[in-house]
This record gives C-alpha cells, sequence and structure tokens, in this order.
C-alpha cells in the first residue's frame, strides 16, 4: 500500500520550490544584466524545472515497470544534466560578484529539488487514493476508527 505524504513534506517541497524559483526570478527582475542576460537565465531556469521533473517521472515509471523507451530516458537525462551545465557555463562567464553567482547557483538547486519533491508528492497522493480505492470499504472502516 502506497502511503501519501504528510502536509509536512508538502509544505516543505512547495516552500523549496517557491523560494528557489521566486527567489532566482527577483534576482534576475532587480539585476543590472541585459535583457538578453536576463532570458538566457530565466530560460535555463524553465528548461531546468522541466528537465528534472520529466526525469524524476521516467525514472520512477521504470521502477514501476511502466514502459519507457531508453531514448527517452537518455534524453530526461542529458537535458538536466545540460540544463545544470548552461547555468554552470553562464555563471562562470558573467560579470557578477561572487556572492551573485553563488546566489542564482544556489536558488536553481533548491528550484530543481523543490520541483523534484512537489512531482513525487503528486504522484505519491495520487497512488495512495488509487489504492484506497481498490481497498474494500470494511477494510478502510476499520483502519479510520
Amino acid at each position: 500500500m502506497i502511503q501519501a505524504p504528510s502536509n509536512a513534506f508538502k509544505a516543505a517541497s512547495w516552500i523549496a520550490l517557491c523560494t528557489g524559483s521566486i527567489g532566482f526570478n527577483i534576482g534576475l527582475w532587480r539585476s543590472d544584466m541585459l535583457l538578453n542576460e536576463k532570458g538566457y537565465y530565466f530560460t535555463v531556469l524553465m528548461f531546468g524545472l522541466f528537465a528534472v521533473v520529466s526525469l524524476q517521472k521516467a525514472v520512477r515509471d521504470r521502477l514501476e515497470r511502466i514502459p519507457i523507451t531508453d531514448i527517452y530516458l537518455g534524453i530526461a537525462w542529458f537535458s538536466s544534466v545540460l540544463a545544470i551545465l548552461l547555468l554552470i557555463i553562464g555563471l562562470w562567464n558573467a560579470d557578477l560578484l561572487p556572492s551573485e553567482k553563488g546566489f542564482y547557483a544556489f536558488a536553481f538547486i533548491l528550484a530543481l529539488f523543490g520541483v523534484i519533491s512537489v512531482q513525487k508528492n503528486i504522484r505519491d497522493a495520487q497512488a495512495s487514493n488509487i489504492d484506497r480505492s481498490q481497498t474494500p470499504d470494511f477494510v478502510g472502516k476499520l483502519s479510520d476508527d
């Protein structure tokens, strides 16, 4: 039986996602970068968020024996690594203070962790609801008492 994630873990995951992505974007908004630089970093963040969610789903599908092609799993891994490399290369070559570079790096990683956790929580909650719906009524009544 799959257990639903706790409310505390759900809240922590959403806080990590929002803190990382909103903080990253506020940093971009307030920076003195050119608009094309801001666009680059914003695109890398969005690409990274999508890539790690796709990777998390592909890995979990494979673990649950849901068919997934090797090429899709490879693309998900490649995209996730590429997003991180693009951020590293961009920050390495950016004309920013080291503290600013660190801020963007940590906000990016926090957002990626947060979106993976949120995706996992949503999937676990859905799987938990499916398990409960397949449980006979008398078992559910005994466990609710």
